[in-house]
């Protein structure tokens, strides 16, 4: 069995492979979403589906290969001058989009519930600025049918997006879901400060810096199973399949606003 179809077998869908870094790809079961990962150097690699794998399952060829310490070093010193190059391409990639977007309405933002609210728009791309202690690594764009996608070659881990900083930190995995806490909180007269973390697995990492955050999880077995190993104080909806945003919109701003400081108080 070649790296493809071991991928493949495991859910990811690769239309070609790139070498020597994690690559996000769609799944079979979220076609619409960079929701599996892989990485390749030609004989060794690994691939992570986050629907189903808790961590990284490796593959080794077959073909029989050796490679000298000093062969490895270089190596290693090439990928990282490699990952450095393409994370201040990103930079400068977002910062130039982010100069040039335009505050505007965005049909995904409409379909979430939130019509008239304005974000950055560049040629029809809703931009996210995601940022590591305060510091602009990339963005997270959105398009009209809300396809996500990071910059190439950004920094994801430990990325993140912080939504006011005036009270209780919550920890959540999308911007819409975000903003659906926001207007509830309001809604019962509760200070917040919303951390937009863009995967379940970046939760468990930026997690680890705040002691008494909550976390806002979706229900489904990802998002409850990364809420349940912070072992922080989690909420999460009823209805299965249901996110925050999907709870707010059906409840309303109040409900859903009391459900969540009920949470961990």
């Amino acid at each position: 069995m070649n790296f493809e179809s071991f991928a493949e077998q495991h859910g990811l869908i690769i239309d070609h492979i790139e070498h020597d870094r994690w690559v996000r790809v769609p799944t079979t079961d979220k076609p619409h979403s960079k929701n599996g990962a892989y990485i390749w150097d030609g004989k060794m690699g690994a691939i992570q589906n986050w629907a189903v794998h808790e961590k990284p399952i490796t593959f080794l060829s077959k073909d029989d290969f050796r490679i000298t310490e000093s062969e490895w070093r270089k190596k290693k010193a090439k990928s990282e001058e490699d990952r450095k190059r393409k994370n201040n391409l990103a930079i400068k990639t977002a910062n130039e989009m982010l100069t040039k977007a335009v505050k505007s309405t965005h049909p995904y933002m409409a379909k979430k519930g939130f019509p008239d609210f304005k974000v950055p728009v560049y040629d029809g791309l809703m931009l996210l600025p995601m940022r590591i202690d305060q510091n602009l690594v990339g963005c997270q764009t959105i398009s009209q049918d809300g396809t996500k996608k990071f910059l190439y070659g950004q920094i994801t881990k430990e990325a993140e997006l912080v939504i006011d900083a005036k009270g209780r930190h919550i920890l959540c995995e999308g911007y819409a879901t975000a903003m659906s806490i926001r207007r509830a909180l309001k809604a019962v007269g509760k200070r917040y400060t919303i951390h937009v973390c863009f995967s379940a697995s970046n939760i468990l990492k930026i997690a680890s810096k705040y002691p008494q955050c909550l976390i806002v999880a979706d229900n489904d077995s990802v998002g409850l199973n990364t809420a349940i190993k912070t072992g922080k104080p989690y909420w999460s909806s009823p209805v299965e399949s249901e996110d925050f945003n999907d709870f707010e919109l059906r409840v309303g701003a109040e409900v859903a606003g009391k459900s969540l400081i009920a949470i961990g108080q």
